[in-house]
């Protein structure tokens, strides 16, 4: 006989107890999701591109997906715009429940296009953090007191590792760098860099001829010392760009793919404030 018994967390279905789902939409944010969800029981965390998608530009859902989707209870997005290939099926789903990591952040907006890379930001991360923090505790009530004491001691994580990226970047020397996509405004905002060339304003978006012999221009003229690549993309543009103008390659990873740890966010902007104090001394 089926039976199913309302819990804080969860349901018990002929006698099993069924998790409750929450879907997160990438890398990052499912990094958020794992710390705040630390030692609750009854809730499933499933992300819906994996781990090595990278961003989500341009990403199309799977049949997958829409099952992910379907069983989802609360889904959790990046926001400002990231994730706008979801717009109409959230919208056939109006029971479902959206946090929005984006909501009360300063977004930067460059020729009109919202940058939705706030994550890159540890400053912005915590915000995220917070945001998602609060809404899982409107969620689940009863357990509010656990996840806002899972943020708190994981925002003191992340704010020790800003305090040590800004005492260790007030005092590089050099301070313009060409990124290879426009993954890292908010990164540059933070600890007073400034991007002056971008590689591919979307991945797989090939610069043109004479968008190279320009950038090639650019980092010749501005005497740019570094050209930082990402490491889930291809190298070969950028390497013909540091041949013609004589800057170093160096590597800046946006934490869109990596390990499913709870520590990699950290881990993975240590490893950047290591390559940022080499490039730029």
């Amino acid at each position: 006989m089926f039976f199913a018994l309302s819990l804080a967390n969860g349901y018990v279905a002929g006698g099993a107890v069924v998790a409750r789902t929450i879907v997160a939409t990438f890398y990052p944010i499912r990094i958020i999701l794992m710390n705040i969800v630390s030692g609750v029981d009854g809730v499933k965390i499933i992300s819906l591109a994996d781990s090595e998608t990278g961003c989500l530009h341009d990403y199309q859902l799977t049949p997958r997906d829409m099952a992910v989707l379907s069983k989802a209870e609360l889904l959790v997005i990046n926001g400002a715009g990231l994730e706008s290939f979801l717009t109409d099926k959230v919208r056939r789903r109006p029971g479902l429940k959206v946090i929005d990591a984006s909501a009360g952040i300063d977004l930067l907006v460059s020729g009109g296009v919202t940058n939705a890379h706030i994550w890159v930001s540890p400053r912005r991360y915590i915000q995220q953090i917070r945001r998602i923090a609060d809404g899982l505790a409107e969620w689940d009530p009863m357990q509010a007191a656990l996840y806002h004491q899972n943020a708190a001691s994981y925002i003191a994580r992340v704010a020790a590792l800003e305090k040590r990226m800004e005492s260790t970047l007030q005092s590089i020397r050099h301070r313009e760098i060409i990124t290879f996509h426009e993954a890292f405004p908010y990164f540059a905002d933070e600890f007073n860099l400034k991007v002056v060339g971008i590689i591919e304003r979307e991945p797989g978006s090939t610069p043109s001829p004479a968008e190279m012999a320009s950038l090639i221009q650019e980092v010749r003229r501005s005497g740019v010392k570094t050209i930082f690549v990402e490491p889930q993309y291809p190298t070969k543009v950028a390497a013909v760009i540091a041949s013609e103008s004589g800057a170093g390659i160096y590597t800046l990873d946006p934490v869109v793919s990596g390990p499913v740890s709870t520590n990699a966010y950290i881990v993975i902007m240590e490893q950047n404030l290591t390559e940022l104090e080499r490039a730029l001394r």
